[in-house]
């Protein structure tokens, strides 16, 4: 039984050393390439012979014929020699390592590519048609050539470039953190096919943006290093790098320094050495975002937290700075103002009652501002109401946002047009009804300046109850929140004497 052979492809011309492995190679008579004998064979072992095929083509079935019969075939192929008819591309580095595409046939067995005498440092066959191979170091022009089964193929020719050496006129900047991570721009020449670049003995990442180009990020270090450029060519002079101990940021104030729970407002943050800050947070969570304005000054959108005082701080290269206080402010709530009525004239003081009032900075009666305010405590406000008319929700801005609305009405200035009846007896008791517009809310109805008792029946006519008084005639008026109406003469009359 034969399970193996070593190669399993050769020339057409013969004369290829196959191995076959298998068993029971005892005493063979007989090793067959189809049906052409072997040029010669050895037994090397029960599991092992050793053969030199014959002249042939196609893929045929070796077989061992001993005295207990003919074994299994196993399939081996005559091979073409290999061909080349194209290669790309046709130059490349003297330092070796360009991938080179050949082109041709029979290349699908193919044991070695050759550039000249020097192998390729490594190949893969794609197909029976096509190979890539990474070219070795070398000089000159020299023969590229695949070997295989069938032979070895004809040479095209590769030519071997001198890549000139690197060289390093400039670094900018010169200098910058012991972090490393800024960008630093090397200016040159031969820094095509760059394939390191180095601060001191460490790898930076880079670009190569032209021959006479690079921009590299600086890893991490300390002191002065010299940075060079490593190519084809060889290595690069070396240039100054220095790395600098980054100063800790410092605050020392941020504007405005409260906002709403909700977050989203933006807040400038001063101090010092903040060029360089990489984060910036609002106690433990970070900034929305933040933008670094200059070596004094950044902007950073608050995010969401919750009521109370929390401690913004900035990081940069050189570490975390010190803390600035920074208030989350709860949205304010109104329950309530007194009085809820006033005159369209303004001027009345109302107290509104509610929770998170401090720091107010606006009280509006609809659209209009208060006349004044004054923040009492976290729960009350006193506002003087401006002119207006109709029902409008008065509502509170704090740096935590803008309350819910309460009503404030304003009220018109009572009218009274007529009195009925319009005279009575010196003694009280007498109901008087008093008719106008604008009643609804009377609060005083005064004889002369006498109040006394009244019903509001409408907003048109009120009874009001005349007090006792001299004889002759009395100005009779209500007053409301809207102000004190105009005057109607009431008569009182002494009864007949005996």
């Amino acid at each position: 039984m034969i399970s193996s052979v070593t190669p399993a492809a050769g020339s057409p011309g013969g004369g290829t050393l196959v191995t076959l492995t298998g068993s029971n190679f005892i005493q063979p008579s007989a090793v067959r390439f189809g049906p052409n004998l072997a040029t010669s064979f050895t037994v090397v072992s029960a599991t092992q012979i050793t053969a030199v095929a014959p002249p042939g083509n196609g893929t045929v079935q070796i077989t061992v014929t001993t005295q207990g019969g003919t074994s299994n075939g196993v399939a081996y192929s005559y091979a073409g020699a290999p061909t080349l008819t194209g290669i790309s591309p046709t130059t490349g580095p003297a330092s070796g390592g360009t991938v080179v595409t050949l082109t041709g046939t029979n290349l699908l067995a193919a044991t070695a590519v050759r550039f000249g005498t020097a192998n390729a440092t490594t190949f893969t066959v794609n197909s029976a048609t096509q190979i890539t191979a990474v070219a070795p170091p070398g000089s000159g022009t020299a023969q590229v050539t695949v070997t295989g089964p069938g032979g070895t193929s004809n040479g095209l020719a590769y030519s071997y470039v001198a890549a000139p050496v690197p060289v390093v006129s400039g670094v900018s900047p010169g200098q910058g953190p012991a972090a490393g991570g800024n960008t630093v721009t090397l200016s040159g020449s031969g820094f095509t096919g760059a394939t390191a670049v180095r601060f001191g003995s460490a790898s930076a990442s880079f670009t190569v943006v032209s021959d006479t180009q690079i921009t590299a990020v600086a890893p991490p270090g300390s002191g002065t290093v010299q940075v060079t450029v490593t190519g084809p060519g060889g290595t690069s002079n070396g240039l100054a790098y220095s790395y600098v101990a980054a100063p800790v940021p410092a605050l020392t104030s941020v504007s405005p320094g409260q906002g709403p729970v909700v977050g989203g407002n933006t807040v400038t943050l001063t101090g010092s050495d903040l060029t360089a800050v990489t984060a910036v947070t609002f106690g433990s969570t970070p900034a929305t975002s933040f933008s670094v304005v200059s070596a004094t000054q950044i902007n950073a959108v608050a995010p969401p937290g919750a009521a109370g005082p929390v401690q913004i701080t900035v990081t940069g290269p050189g570490g975390t700075s010190n803390g600035v206080t920074y208030f989350y402010v709860g949205v304010p709530t109104l329950t309530g103002a007194a009085p809820a009525l006033g005159p369209l004239t303004g001027g009345t003081t109302v107290t509104l009652t509610g929770t998170n009032l401090l720091g107010a900075t606006a009280v509006r009666f609809g659209a209009t501002p208060a006349s004044s305010f004054t923040v009492v405590s976290a729960t009350q406000i006193t506002a003087v109401a401006p002119p207006g008319s109709g029902t409008v929700q008065i509502t509170v801005v704090t740096p935590g946002g803008t309350s819910n609305g309460v009503p404030y009405t304003y009220v018109a200035v009572p009218v009274l047009t007529s009195l009925s009846p319009t005279q009575g007896p010196l003694n009280a008791g007498t109901t008087v009804t008093l008719f106008g517009s604008g009643l609804t809310t009377t609060s005083t109805v005064l004889f002369g300046t006498t109040p006394t008792s009244f019903t509001v029946v409408s907003d048109t006519w009120v009874t009001a109850i005349d007090p006792s008084g001299p004889a002759g005639p009395v100005n009779v008026r209500v007053t409301t929140p809207g102000g004190t109406s105009n005057s109607l003469v009431y008569t009182r009359v002494a009864g007949p004497g005996i």
